[in-house]
């Protein structure tokens, strides 16, 4: 260290308390924050192809990358009589395709430095590529063998589907996997798609082969039910170029366009339900509480998120600072509304120690109460207006971010301005209105209890606490 610096620092440390003084912080005030900027996105542009294919492009040119989602209408929604038939297809796609296996698609992606994969949720098969500018040419090329020139050979199917039945046996052996398996089985009717597993069950999957498998894929991987979007360091004209190169021969076939049936609309229960799931010598209970929840496209869809990150869809929120800073009883509690086409629940949910299982829950209910009855405080709502709205530039940073984005819109026909409205909603929501939609859309005494645990040691906690009659159930929700 030179003499110069040296002298500086020191005369730093001497000088700065002094000449600071004029401005030093008082740390007893919270610091004040500026309005938010305006959000503002760049415009998705749209093409179509001749046969079908809608594509959307978004142009972000700060960093050379490309990203491209090939999404499928359709998804587990289309599973019919085997569920879990349609993640297994998608992750089937990247197992060998056109002239390479499955070690041969890994390491040409690696060799182009792309990131590619595959994947099924309940509404649609995504396939994911993230590559360089430079080779999005070949890594197209790539995309486009794995999307319409999957071989499903009987040997990897095989191997892949005996991966699979380890994998349930495993999850059937884990607390939070139990929870998820439970709980979809109680809290939905076994006519709706969101009963049964995303991943299927032993029984469907034993019956999985080639055979199957290409047949799921023949009817529902069509360019009519198709869409690209791609985001990054391009326009328009050179995507709309590239993508008609590797995709715009992609005809449907003859046969009729699956559709996936509309369920039932999901009731809350007359009276609240409590349902126990055995997991003997477990050292932590899981709790999930569901009530049905509410679409994407609700009108009260800000008030509902302002009103969930006082509740529990923040670190800061009332449910985790309750159980896990203040009783220490769990490392998280969380909640939140799953959106989807067809709406998925409203779920509160923490992993706790077993011997205050029954405590928890009392912790919960007092909570679910509170939002309901009290109004919340000026801190509280600033703090999640504020949490929602500066927090919502960050999900637009990557082309993987926006693509992702776009794609959410993209579902419930919805415009990229959505975004700009939604963060104006947001600031606009009152004490009042979180107070109205928590009375709306959460009743406390008609929701779904399930809990994993060690029943021998919970149930007599549970029962104490007179929140309803108390059943041991399967993972399959049977008595």
């Amino acid at each position: 260290m030179t003499a110069r610096i040296r002298f500086s620092l020191a005369a730093a440390l001497l000088l700065g308390p002094v000449a600071l003084g004029a401005q030093a912080l008082d740390r007893t005030k919270v610091p004040e924050l500026a309005p938010p900027a305006e959000l503002r996105l760049p415009a998705v542009r749209t093409a179509t192809l001749a046969n079908g294919i809608t594509l959307r492009v978004v142009e972000m040119h700060e960093v050379p990358l490309v990203q491209v989602l090939l999404r499928v209408k359709g998804g587990a929604r289309l599973d019919g009589t085997l569920p879990g038939i349609a993640t297994f297809t998608a992750n089937m796609l990247d197992e060998g395709a056109g002239s390479r296996d499955g070690i041969g698609i890994a390491a040409e992606a690696a060799f182009l430095g792309a990131d590619l994969r595959t994947s099924a949720d309940w509404d649609y098969t995504t396939l994911s590529l993230n590559t360089p500018k430079r080779t999005l040419g070949p890594a197209l090329d790539l995309l486009a063998d794995v999307a319409l020139r999957p071989t499903f050979k009987g040997s990897d199917v095989t191997r892949e589907r005996d991966l699979r039945l380890a994998q349930i046996l495993q999850q059937r052996d884990q607390p939070n996997a139990m929870a998820s398996l439970a709980f979809g089985a109680i809290m939905f009717p076994a006519a709706h798609p969101y009963h049964r597993p995303l991943n299927g069950d032993s029984a469907a999957t034993a019956q999985l082969d080639s055979t199957t498998v290409r047949g799921f894929y023949a009817r529902t991987f069509r360019p009519d039910q198709a869409e690209i979007i791609v985001t990054g360091d391009i326009t328009l004209a050179d995507a709309e170029r590239e993508v008609r190169a590797r995709f715009g021969r992609w005809i449907p076939n003859r046969m009729a366009v699956p559709r996936a049936e509309v369920p039932p609309a999901l009731e809350a229960p007359k009276a609240r339900t409590v349902s126990l799931i055995n997991k003997p010598k477990a050292a932590q209970s899981v709790i999930s509480i569901g009530y049905p929840g509410v679409p994407f496209t609700s009108p009260d869809y800000a008030a509902l998120e302002v009103m969930n990150t006082i509740l529990g869809g923040s670190f800061s929120s009332r449910l985790n600072q309750n159980l896990r800073e203040t009783k220490g009883y769990t490392y998280g509690a969380s909640s939140g509304f799953q959106y989807r086409p067809v709406p998925g629940p409203f779920l509160a949910r923490a992993a706790v120690r077993t011997d205050v299982t029954d405590s928890s829950l009392v912790e919960f209910f007092k909570e679910l109460n509170a939002i309901r009855d009290t109004s919340v405080s000026d801190v509280e709502l600033a703090r999640a207006r504020n949490y929602l709205v500066l927090g919502l530039p960050g999900d637009f940073e990557t082309s993987g971010q926006m693509a992702g984005q776009v794609a959410t819109l993209a579902t419930y026909g919805l415009p990229i301005s959505w975004y700009g409205t939604f963060a104006r909603q947001v600031q606009q929501v009152t004490a009042a209105e979180v107070q109205r939609v928590a009375r709306q859309y959460l009743d406390p005494g008609r929701v779904h209890v399930v809990v994993v645990g060690d029943v021998e040691k919970i149930r007599p906690g549970i029962e104490a606490l007179n929140l309803g009659p108390v059943e041991v159930r399967d993972l399959e929700g049977r008595w």
